[in-house]
């Protein structure tokens, strides 16, 4: 591909796969902290599984603070995502070089978010919490699960597509 191209493609794919995972992210965030019923029967389904399969106070412990931790998880990732926004707008004020730092904010920040969704899609797939996950007599049709892989696979196309592509 052309280099100029790529100076432009790259950029353009990087931030919408940002805009996607920041939004699955910070969406879920108020469900993660309020301790909302949906939050309280995943991760409680997990913690029992936990439980059995691991140590009983691993399965208590990831039931009560695995919200907390997850949530922080994706709000740290997407800080990292969208901190080159930050570095943008301080380098248009003349105080801060924007230089570069957009590929390494969104080679490092798709890593996190692949691993925080890989750990989901592992929860999904060998737990049972299932694909489809059905509380209270209700089915998500598979929506988180599928967000989960959409965004394993999309971090991973966001740290290969900025590996040594220059701004």
């Amino acid at each position: 591909m052309n280099s100029n191209i790529k100076k432009f493609v790259v950029p353009v794919i990087s931030w919408c796969v940002v805009v996607w995972i920041c939004r699955v992210f910070l969406t879920s965030i108020p469900y993660k902290f309020t301790n909302h019923p949906d939050t309280q029967h995943i991760f409680g389904t997990i913690g029992d599984w936990m439980g059995e399969v691991f140590f009983e106070w691993l399965g208590a412990f990831f039931t009560q603070f695995g919200p907390y931790i997850v949530g922080s998880f994706e709000i740290l990732a997407s800080l990292v995502l969208i901190a080159p926004a930050v570095y943008w707008i301080l380098g248009l004020l003349g105080l801060l070089s924007s230089q570069g730092v957009r590929q390494k904010f969104h080679q490092y920040g798709g890593l996190m978010a692949s691993a925080v969704m890989t750990g989901a899609v592992f929860f999904h797939l060998f737990t049972p919490l299932g694909v489809e996950v059905l509380h209270e007599g209700e089915s998500d049709g598979g929506s988180l699960f599928y967000a989960a892989v959409s965004i394993a696979v999309l971090g991973i196309v966001l740290f290969l597509l900025n590996r040594r592509v220059a701004d």
